[in-house]
């Protein structure tokens, strides 16, 4: 069924007589290889024909839009329309259209690809960000969060001007920092903030420049190191989320094979979702992981049930994809892997409806180290399990060893012991 014919004659009218018209059947196209569900396509095109009835109203051509144009109709016609009530104006809906809308535009070469920043203070940040990649080997999550921290200072001291480290003070950066503080006023905030200055200012320090006394500027605020538990699942909550998986109605094998994934291998939410086909050898028993956030590679057993959960998932549940990711969308836009959000909400939702709320998608790979250290595992076989570069990062997971612990401790004054 052409999915056209079934919007209202005035919205379809907007559609086919408007600015759009030409680019419709790129449009639906796209759509169509994301295997988007009939009542999304609808919504998509409603969409669509709303925002050109507006650059008809403009005299808008579609050689002009850009993501500024959008944010006008969404922010300044959208509280005020006046357009027929066969209007879409649900703001989600018309956003998510819209923006495969410049998707589209940008396929067919219609409009061009946002302009890359430029300047002084993009430049330093390009090579601030290929020395985080090649020298430090930083994870492009960590690098975006650090470069959007680095490049407010920079902009907030040298927009307009030419770059200059040496002309950064100690009293910029306080002021900066209280600014930040006053916007975010959070320890988590803080902590990012103060890590990512730190670690930019010792890159500068190897390009030769003077700035001990910017260091000595940047406090980081009070948290002892040690000073909490992890967060590990006792053997009858790990029970209790293991029926949850079996019992759960929406895509019970996916959950299931990501849930051993961390429980029983320490996998972290990134490694679950970049997973490949390819990396799982069924005949020798292995999984390896070649993107892991130390950017290594590493060769992992595979336990039995955690390949039986894998085998169930892709014999049975897994959608027909040309991806090689063990892991992909099962809805629109289709045919793509899942991103790490998927994988630690999925993980996180089935803990909570498990009657764990403390749980997190991480609180698994805790549970492994815990379980380790307590049938007698040293703390180096927990370093080499959750592959940490640091045995200091594992010392934690020293503070539940229970045996251990109860061999060391003193008898209470006045007890029977």
């Amino acid at each position: 069924m052409d999915p056209i014919r079934t919007l209202h004659p005035l919205a379809r009218a907007w559609l086919l007589d408007g600015p759009l018209s030409a680019d419709l059947d790129a449009y639906l196209a796209l759509l169509e290889r994301g295997r988007y569900a009939e009542g999304s396509v609808e919504k998509h095109l409603r969409a669509l024909a709303h925002f050109s009835h507006w650059m008809t109203r403009c005299r808008l051509a579609a050689e002009q839009l850009d993501e500024d144009f959008v944010d006008q109709f969404l922010n300044h016609h959208l509280p005020r329309c006046d357009c027929h009530a066969t209007a879409l104006r649900t703001r989600g809906d018309l956003s998510a259209g819209l923006g495969h809308l410049l998707t589209v535009l940008r396929l067919q070469r219609v409009i061009a690809e946002p302009p890359s920043p430029t300047g002084p203070v993009a430049e330093e940040l390009c090579r601030y960000d290929a020395h985080m990649r090649d020298a430090r080997g930083l994870a492009a999550g960590t690098r975006e969060g650090r470069l959007s921290i680095v490049g407010q200072l920079l902009l907030w001291k040298f927009s307009g001007r030419a770059f200059a480290v040496g002309e950064l003070q100690a009293e910029d950066l306080r002021s900066f920092i209280a600014q930040e503080l006053t916007r975010v006023n959070s320890v988590s905030h803080a902590t990012a903030l103060a890590s990512a200055l730190r670690a930019y200012f010792r890159y500068r320090s190897t390009c030769g420049d003077v700035v001990h006394a910017l260091l000595g500027v940047i406090a980081s605020p009070a948290r002892w190191a040690l000073a909490t538990l992890p967060r590990a699942l006792t053997p009858q909550e790990v029970q209790r989320l293991m029926t949850h998986c079996e019992q759960t109605r929406s895509s019970p094998r996916r959950l299931l094979a990501m849930v051993r994934l961390a429980l029983d291998l320490g996998l972290r939410g990134g490694e679950i979702a970049r997973l490949e086909l390819c990396d799982i050898d069924w005949r020798a028993g292995t999984l390896t992981l070649k993107r892991t956030k130390s950017v290594r590679q590493d060769v992992l057993p595979l336990p039995a049930a955690t390949g039986e959960a894998l085998a169930e998932y892709l014999r049975h549940e897994r959608p027909t994809s040309t991806m090689s990711t063990v892991f992909v969308r099962r809805h629109a836009p289709h045919d793509q892997p899942v991103g790490v959000d998927v994988v630690r909400d999925a993980i996180g939702n089935a803990l909570r409806r498990a009657g764990i709320p403390h749980g997190r998608s991480h609180s698994l790979r805790h549970t492994l180290a815990c379980r380790l250290v307590n049938s007698g595992g040293s703390i180096k076989e927990v370093a080499d399990v959750l592959r940490h570069r640091s045995l200091n990062t594992s010392l934690i997971y020293a503070k539940l060893d229970q045996q251990r612990l109860a061999e060391v401790a003193l008898p209470w004054f006045g007890s029977a012991a």
